[in-house]
């Protein structure tokens, strides 16, 4: 059914609070009942009763407000074409200038193809049905993602998606959970994990989306790899159908970055089959939730060859804590305390006094996927500011006509491009190497890439907030992304090893391949 056409001689004798219309970017609005529920008050509404009121309602709401109201819209203006509204499709492709990557905007790539495109696709519209309705409330209450909200991502495959490919995605089939985008796993590569780990950033909540797995993506990889047997078996199939959750407990109040340095012990029962475990782990992302935690603990001597990896499920003695940090409390992350915790030796990854190789091991996946998120993050603010200098009057004209506004833009663009192709090269060679290779060859680049792309993030966060001026510090409304990506963008930069720790990994990684014959 077309809808019905106004003109804007009929629209302006809707002019009074009680019979108040209004055009929006082409379509007709009824506000006669509305104006007492406008959060900003009728007071706002009255100097555009009968009147154009787009340029006003650009300036002060995200274009998704209209989706929450379209059950207003009565009708078209006469000669009006399809409006922004109709057009937006939030799981597509940002038609905003480097507001997306390039190759879906039309460009040429020697790393991506239509099947990247069909699993970003496949999240994005599962973000739309599924996350965005709830997410920003849950950021703003602090709630943790439901036990069912985990259950439908498993079933969907996600959860299993944003662990990169694998034999385990051959595996899926027999679990009933499908390969995201319908791609065969075999196909299934790193550029594939990237989309996925993209789509659910989008979302624009940070501690949310980290609540939807991010403990998996760094806790499940040690049981994959280093598990044995029948626990192994049930372990994955419990995490990757979403009926349980896991995390990482490496982190301690005595050790962050210095690995080595753990003081959670783990000793042997009398009995020899259990480990007693004691001790503490802190910033545990996905802890105050999670029901296995992949625990570093010590089970020889000092140093790197007395650390062990334990498997460990929730029970008696082990207690979580909430910890407030920079983002909401929905990521669930946990202050974790082990009081004489009894642990199954079975549950043993890998071998006693060898867990400090399976730390390694895990790090080059979790230093690529921080550089993905954090990534990902950069190319939101340049899409958000450059939509906000183009909708945003300051001084009679749109703030893109400022040469000093231009300028901030070029050099976000500059950095997140800059980025982005140094991230995909060292991603192909992901999907190049075989595993070994890419632990040894890839540990600088990746530790490099994540002390050059933290830094390059804050330097356009700072733009992007001074763009938005006092949106950019305002938790919701227009500039909600602006300030989320602020306030948590230093996670990226400690989060899997800090920057300073970066850096200097990646030089003495180049060191041990540097030529004593090179001379200048």
């Amino acid at each position: 059914m077309s809808a019905k056409v106004f003109t804007m001689e009929e629209v302006a004798k809707h002019n009074t609070a009680g019979d108040l219309w209004m055009v929006i970017d082409g379509d007709v609005f009824d506000l006669s009942k509305f104006g007492k529920f406008h959060p900003g008050g009728q007071s706002v509404l009255r100097p555009y009763a009968g009147k154009d009121a787009t340029e006003a309602f650009f300036g002060l709401h995200r274009l998704e407000v209209l989706k929450k109201y379209q059950h207003l819209i009565i009708g078209k203006i006469e000669g009006a074409k399809k409006s922004s509204f109709e057009l937006w499709d939030p799981a597509g492709v940002s038609p905003v200038p480097y507001g997306d990557i390039s190759y879906f905007q039309g460009f040429r790539s020697a790393y991506w193809d239509d099947s990247h495109l069909a699993v970003r696709r496949y999240v994005g519209e599962f973000r739309e049905k599924e996350l965005m309705p709830i997410a920003e409330m849950y950021e703003k209450q602090g709630k943790y993602p439901t036990e069912e909200l985990y259950r439908k991502m498993g079933m969907a495959g996600i959860l299993a998606a944003r662990l990169g490919p694998g034999p385990w995605m051959k595996d899926l089939k027999a679990m009933g959970i499908p390969v995201v985008g319908n791609i065969p796993a075999e196909k299934y590569d790193y550029f594939h994990e990237w989309m996925v780990h993209q789509e659910i950033m989008k979302v624009g909540c940070p501690a949310f989306s980290g609540g939807l797995g991010d403990g998996l993506v760094i806790g499940l990889p040690p049981v994959l790899h280093f598990g044995k047997g029948e626990l192994q078996k049930r372990v994955v199939k419990e995490v990757l159908t979403g009926e349980k959750r896991i995390c990482l407990a490496i982190s301690e109040p005595f050790a962050g970055s210095d690995v080595a340095n753990l003081q959670t012990t783990a000793k042997k029962s009398p009995c020899g089959k259990y480990y007693i475990v004691n001790g503490a782990k802190k910033w545990i992302t996905n802890g105050a939730f999670a029901d296995y935690f992949v625990t570093a603990v010590r089970t020889g001597g000092k140093g790197v060859f007395g650390g062990s990896m334990l498997l460990i499920p929730r029970g008696e003695g082990l207690k979580t804590t909430q910890i407030p940090v920079s983002y909401s409390s929905c990521a669930g992350t946990a202050y974790v305390t082990f009081d004489d915790v009894k642990v199954p030796v079975e549950n043993l990854l890998g071998r006693q006094n060898q867990g400090f190789r399976i730390v390694m091991y895990n790090f080059n996946h979790e230093r690529w996927g921080v550089n993905v998120f954090v990534q990902t993050g950069m190319r939101a603010m340049v899409d958000e500011c450059f939509k906000w200098v183009h909708q945003r009057k300051a001084f009679g004209k749109p703030l893109i006509a400022q040469p000093v506004v231009r300028f901030k833009l070029a050099g976000m663009i500059a950095k997140t491009e800059a980025a982005q192709n140094w991230l995909e090269n060292i991603t192909y060679q992901m999907n190049q190497m075989p595993y070994n290779e890419m632990s040894i060859k890839l540990a600088g680049p990746l530790a490099l890439l994540k002390y050059h792309i933290t830094r390059l993030a804050w330097e356009v966060a700072d733009d992007a907030t001074q763009l938005l001026g006092g949106r950019g510090i305002t938790r919701s409304g227009m500039g909600r992304a602006v300030e989320a990506y602020l306030r948590t963008i230093k996670l990226g930069a400690i989060l899997g090893g800090s920057e300073e720790i970066m850096a200097d990994l990646g030089i003495r990684q180049a060191m041990r391949g540097f030529p004593k014959s090179a001379k200048m």
